[in-house]
């Protein structure tokens, strides 16, 4: 196979904040709507109060980081370590906090890939203002992304705003929409969804003002549909679903307004959001450096008519909804399916980055994609996941495909470096390249044992892509 990688692409891995730091209220941290969640689920899994405790063990993991041989991590900051109640003070210790981290990354020659939000508002914004429903949510985290900005922008180079949004959105419990109406629910949900648009755009705003030379954009959640038949009624219904999951999103953050057929759909269903008029300018300004994206799977789906008991724009489900008037999800009989659920189909892949670079022509890096399992450990401590390596293997053969199709693809970072607290299955469900010996109830010695995927992998990294 021809290698197409670039000699400084950037090899890395992901995690997120709070599934790996733990220390939920240590050091003046104030609670978030992750924690919040993650206590309703406490009496079945484990919670945030320690997760892998990177909090602790930041040193140690970065060491390892480097022994893998990374070019790059990406991570996300807590907004909630940094302004415990999200517009009030700034704490200055979870400031220290992140400095230690990013410091001892550049000290290790690993580059810091920033996510300033991910899935972790904080909670006080959810009593004081229903969270992203207020607009003045959003002023708070252009606030809150200007302080990061400010205190680690002279070493931060790359920045991934929010962390899928478009997913975020669909998840009632991500977006603290505990009691709402459910005859309200849609109309709450497309105004939080713009409110965080708009924060998007006040901070990749800021951003361009105070680093003028940084690298800033989103972190989708990708969809890649196929179609159930070759009828014509399913091939439309595919291309809806990528529309209404990930497309319109993209078309806001690059194009500063919604595509033609979801303003249908908002006005169709009565749930249009409120605007101001300056939000315009805001929006059509913040054009993207580059696209940062979060791949796992494609989907299928066939036409889905509305009928009197449903009418257009009807849902059914959070995540992968069927859409009355739309779409409806169907089974892929061609795919193998993960003991979770997932269908695993690195060929869409190579075709999700085709049809973002074909539409926005702008530099990708995947900031996600990996194999979540029950990983054994074996009697002599060690973790035998070739499934993984298979997985990524694939994968990463995949985005060697699309570069050579003429994709800008500078960078790949699998899902995660580490285990982590994974939001529905707790410690059960295992992505990491490195085990952490810990049960959710039982935290033993929270030992980092390097499974078969870490050599793998350090290989991968060290050959500059597949042999």
């Amino acid at each position: 196979m021809t290698n197409y990688f670039s000699n400084d692409f950037l090899w890395g891995a992901s995690s997120s904040a709070f599934q790996i730091e733990g220390a939920w209220n240590e050091d003046g941290k104030g609670k978030t709507v992750a924690d919040y969640n993650a206590f309703l689920k406490s009496d079945v899994q484990a919670d945030t109060t320690v997760a892998s405790d990177f909090y602790h063990h930041y040193k140690e993991d970065i060491l390892l980081m480097k022994e893998l041989g990374l070019k790059a991590y990406r991570f996300s900051i807590s907004w909630a370590r940094i302004i415990p109640d999200g517009d009030g003070e700034v704490n200055q210790q979870g400031i220290d906090f992140y400095n230690k981290v990013i410091d001892f990354l550049l000290e290790n020659d690993i580059t810091p890939l920033v996510t300033l939000y991910h899935f972790d508002l904080p909670f006080a914004l959810v009593d004081k203002y229903n969270g992203w429903e207020s607009r003045d949510c959003a002023y708070a985290f252009e606030r809150y992304a200007k302080t990061c900005f400010e205190a680690f922008g002279d070493r931060v180079t790359y920045w991934q705003v929010h962390n899928e949004q478009n997913l975020m959105a669909r998840v009632n419990i991500r977006m603290n929409m505990y009691d709402v109406p459910a005859e309200q629910a849609e109309k709450v949900r497309a105004q939080m969804d713009y409110h965080m648009f708009l924060a998007h755009a006040l901070a990749t705003n800021a951003c361009r003002d105070i680093l003028p030379d940084a690298q800033i954009g989103p972190a989708v959640s990708s969809t890649m549909t196929y179609p159930h038949s070759n009828r014509p009624e399913d091939v439309w219904a595919a291309r809806m679903n990528d529309n209404f999951k990930t497309n319109y999103a993209l078309e806001m953050y690059c194009f500063g307004e919604y595509p033609g057929y979801y303003q249908a759909y908002l006005k169709k269903c009565g749930i249009y959001p409120e605007t101001k008029p300056e939000d315009e300018a805001i929006l059509k300004a913040s054009k993207p450096d580059y696209l940062a994206v979060n791949y796992y799977r494609t989907l299928v789906a066939s036409y889905l008519p509305a009928d009197e008991a449903h009418p257009v724009g009807t849902k059914v489900n959070d995540i992968d909804f069927d859409l009355y008037g739309y779409f409806k999800m169907e089974k892929n009989e061609n795919l193998v399916v993960t003991d979770y659920g997932i269908q695993v189909d690195p060929t869409g892949l190579r075709l999700l980055l085709n049809d973002y670079y074909e539409k926005y022509r702008l530099p990708m890096i995947i900031t996600e994609n990996g194999l979540g399992t029950g990983d054994q450990l074996t009697e002599d401590g060690k973790i035998h996941d070739d499934y993984r390596i298979d997985y990524l293997k694939d994968h990463i053969a995949a985005g060697n495909d699309a570069i050579a199709d003429g994709v800008e693809l500078f960078g790949y970072s699998p899902w995660s470096f580490t285990d982590l607290l994974s939001s529905r299955q707790g410690f059960a469900k295992r992505y990491g390249l490195v085990y952490i010996d810990r049960d959710d109830f039982d935290l033993k010695e929270l030992r980092r044992i390097r499974k078969d995927s870490f050599y793998w992998y350090q290989d991968v990294i060290r050959n500059n892509g597949l042999d």
